[in-house]
């Protein structure tokens, strides 16, 4: 799907036909205006598509502040002890913490089975697209839960969640604004029945076929198994904290 102002219309193709033979154009007028009048619009009408390099480096930049934002939590967590370290609940919300990050790894491959490479080439509407705007993103959501579980602690938990709708909300922002000059009224009316995170599952619709590119797939899986490594990362934290190796600074619920 390409923005329709970048074809020209029948109508404008009849036009530039008749003066060209020199026929009348529309009401007896002169066939010289019309054509002149059809070379000064077609500039002004058309205009040159989004580069989609343009939000290759946007996704550049969220990997790299994401990157920065892993590291910073990482720093925190290591010096942080969970309020309840011992007993039965102990292992409660790592437990749901590690059944999150398989439902967003699987999730995350889902989406990208509809939409491996297609973002900047058409508008994806179908499948998980059809009743959400960013279900990747939605998943990844649910991986930053999965992740700060891991750290036994709530509050951690809730600040790794906290991050990543900082710092991807405002990479979908950018998107966003790609998708909106790309597409035009498309993507607008996508937008306007589709909601951005929270789906709507009554708009459920799928393809009966799906091209699927599987260098991609296979990409989305493996970062998203990597996600997998938060599980012994604080699981080691946890136990250079209980012999002395690393300072407790914080105790948080």
């Amino acid at each position: 799907m390409y923005p329709s102002d970048l074809r020209p219309s029948p109508h404008s193709e009849t036009l530039a036909a008749r003066s060209a033979h020199g026929e009348p154009g529309p009401r007896g007028q002169d066939p010289r205006s019309t054509a002149l009048s059809i070379v000064r619009s077609e500039p002004e009408a058309a205009t040159a598509p989004p580069d989609p390099r343009d939000l290759r480096r946007v996704q550049r930049v969220r990997k790299a502040v994401l990157a920065v934002a892993i590291l910073a939590f990482l720093l925190v967590a290591a010096v942080t002890r969970p309020l309840l370290n011992e007993g039965a609940l102990t292992g409660l919300l790592p437990g749901i913490g590690v059944l999150a990050l398989f439902t967003a790894i699987i999730g995350r491959a889902w989406c990208s089975l509809y939409i491996g490479g297609r973002k900047t080439r058409e508008i994806v509407a179908t499948g998980p697209y059809s009743i959400s705007r960013n279900p990747l993103y939605v998943f990844s959501f649910l991986a930053a839960f999965g992740v700060g579980a891991q750290t036994g602690s709530l509050v951690l938990a809730a600040a790794a969640v906290g991050l990543a709708v900082v710092i991807l909300g405002a990479t979908i922002r950018r998107e966003e604004a790609w998708l909106s000059s790309a597409f035009g009224e498309a993507y607008g009316a996508y937008s306007a029945r589709t909601p951005r995170f929270w789906p709507r599952w009554s708009a459920w619709r799928d393809d009966t076929l799906l091209e699927i590119r599987p260098a991609r797939f296979v990409t989305t899986l493996l970062d998203g198994a990597f996600m997998l490594m938060a599980v012994p990362v604080m699981a080691g934290l946890a136990r250079a904290r209980a012999t002395g190796i690393v300072p407790t600074w914080l105790v948080l619920p």
